[in-house]
């Protein structure tokens, strides 16, 4: 499949599948890929509220900050947290707010200066940690990051062995994305490298020594990610027909399980 990225540079790439892991990979990977993370138009790095979606964006990201952290402590009530891919810093903040012991990583360097205004430090590579937490976070980062299964090492080496591994990540084969195909605002190239799909995260990680224990939905992802392939497709922005779509996605989840993005809860396997 031939895909734009409406969001920066306006230019095509290619989905190719690779049937080892059934997940898509981005092609070509641009040399320079952090330009592509250049923009006021990426939310995540930004806390941009100009317009009613940016703004329904950040009031929706208060709220699922909260519910992540009630998931989180379902499995583990207290501990070591680490974020990686931690953007500007609110899960690390929501964490420590809660008691935690938190930290996260985050390569983009205006993000990490957004996030030093708000009072939390985030580290600029993993590399530069040597602990184990008990529990570790990427939300919507493991798409981002070119080498899989180095980072699925580190995972593995930095948990403790009753650790929790919680990931999220956009689901290929949710009906949203079978509705908008190469519209899809969360194949979001160039910059997520990966689209997966349940049966991916599930080998990728099994295969690397992980137990793969519950997987939950993300329901305000298929709205958010219909209004912005809305978006993409007509031109312009129609609330009602994105919201429609959304909800139409959901409700076929409810039958399927597949959601337009999945948070995937794992822990190292028992020998």
């Amino acid at each position: 499949m031939e895909v734009t990225d409406y969001s920066v540079s306006g230019e095509t790439f290619t989905l190719t599948y690779e049937e080892r892991y059934a997940l898509y990979r981005t092609t070509p990977v641009p040399d320079d890929l952090g330009r592509y993370y250049q923009s006021e138009a990426y939310i995540s790095h930004t806390d941009g509220k100009k317009g009613l979606l940016e703004k329904l964006y950040q009031w929706v990201k208060q709220y699922t900050l909260l519910k992540k952290m009630d998931l989180i402590r379902q499995y583990i009530p207290e501990g070591s947290l680490l974020d990686i891919g931690a953007g500007t810093g609110d899960f690390v903040r929501m964490a420590k707010q809660k008691g935690w012991y938190a930290t996260g990583v985050e390569p983009e360097a205006k993000a990490r200066d957004r996030a030093g205004e708000k009072g939390v430090f985030l580290y600029e590579s993993q590399e530069q940690l040597d602990e184990k937490y008990d529990v570790i976070t990427l939300w919507h980062v493991l798409e981002h990051i070119a080498d899989l299964e180095g980072q699925i090492r580190f995972l593995k080496d930095h948990l403790k062995e009753d650790g929790l591994l919680v990931i999220a990540v956009p689901n290929y084969k949710s009906q949203d994305a079978q509705h908008y195909g190469a519209y899809w605002a969360a194949y979001d190239v160039p910059r997520h490298l990966w689209h997966f799909s349940q049966q991916s995260i599930w080998q990728l990680f099994t295969e690397k020594g992980f137990q793969l224990i519950g997987v939950k939905p993300m329901y305000f992802d298929a709205f958010y990610v219909s209004l912005l392939s809305e978006k993409y497709k007509t031109g312009r922005m129609n609330f009602l027909k994105g919201f429609y779509h959304g909800l139409v996605s959901n409700l076929s989840a409810l039958r399927t399980g597949e959601y337009s993005s999945l948070i995937y809860l794992l822990k190292i396997a028992s020998k």
